[in-house]
């Protein structure tokens, strides 16, 4: 199944890289540019910690034995 929007993105994706002939460098450097001329606030959220799992204490089996 083909979803346009996510061909759109693709597709822009790929020009905005041919532009720049995939120099990751120059890439990025045209985005922050686009974003700080954007006007648009940029958020950066904290990462979420995961709560550590429990593991069993059990002994340790391979499977297929």
């Amino acid at each position: 199944m083909k979803d346009p929007i996510v061909e759109e993105v693709r597709k822009h994706r790929k020009e905005h890289t041919q532009k720049y002939n995939g120099e990751l460098s120059k890439i990025c450097a045209d985005l922050q540019r686009i974003q700080k001329s954007s006007g648009h606030a940029v958020v950066r959220l904290s990462p979420k910690r995961k709560e550590p799992t429990i593991q069993s204490t059990g002994p340790r089996r391979c499977r297929g034995r």
